[in-house]
This record gives structure tokens, C-alpha cells and sequence, in this order.
């Protein structure tokens, strides 16, 4: 998986596609699974972009996201 938003996640920010904030409450929680360290819940945001965060005893951050489903793939990025 690639990661869209770099090895330090993306605490205090929001995504990009809708303008959610990455520290609110997610849309919907899609699974969790626990690891060492804490666990990964992968949420889907109101826009439908699907998201993997990792929380740990550094707080929860989104370290991977999707686009949403009906994006154009040209506007991916952006």
C-alpha cells in the first residue's frame, strides 16, 4: 500500500478530497485490527475515501488514504 500522506500521518489536518477533519470522528469504521504496538482502524470518510489510521501511544494518525470511488483518477493528487 502507498501512502498518501507520508510516514508521519496527518494529525491537525483535514482530507483532501472533502475538507473533514482528520481528528473528528470518522464517517464510518470499516475494521479494526490490533498490532504491537496498538492497532490500525481503516475508516471510510463521508466522501468515501478510505483511510488506515494508526493508533498508538502517539495519539491516532491517518498514515494511508484513498481517493473516494467517484473521483476522476485525473484529479487524484491534486
Amino acid at each position: 500500500m502507498t501512502s498518501t500522506t507520508g510516514a508521519t500521518g496527518t494529525t491537525g489536518t483535514v482530507c483532501p478530497y472533502c475538507g473533514w477533519p482528520d481528528d473528528a470522528e470518522p464517517f464510518q469504521v470499516v475494521s479494526r485490527h490490533g498490532t504491537a504496538t496498538g492497532s490500525t482502524v481503516w475508516t471510510r470518510c463521508g466522501c468515501g475515501s478510505l483511510q488506515a489510521r494508526a493508533v498508538d501511544g502517539r495519539g491516532v494518525r491517518v498514515v494511508s488514504r484513498s481517493r473516494p470511488a467517484d473521483l476522476p483518477s485525473s484529479r487524484a493528487g491534486q
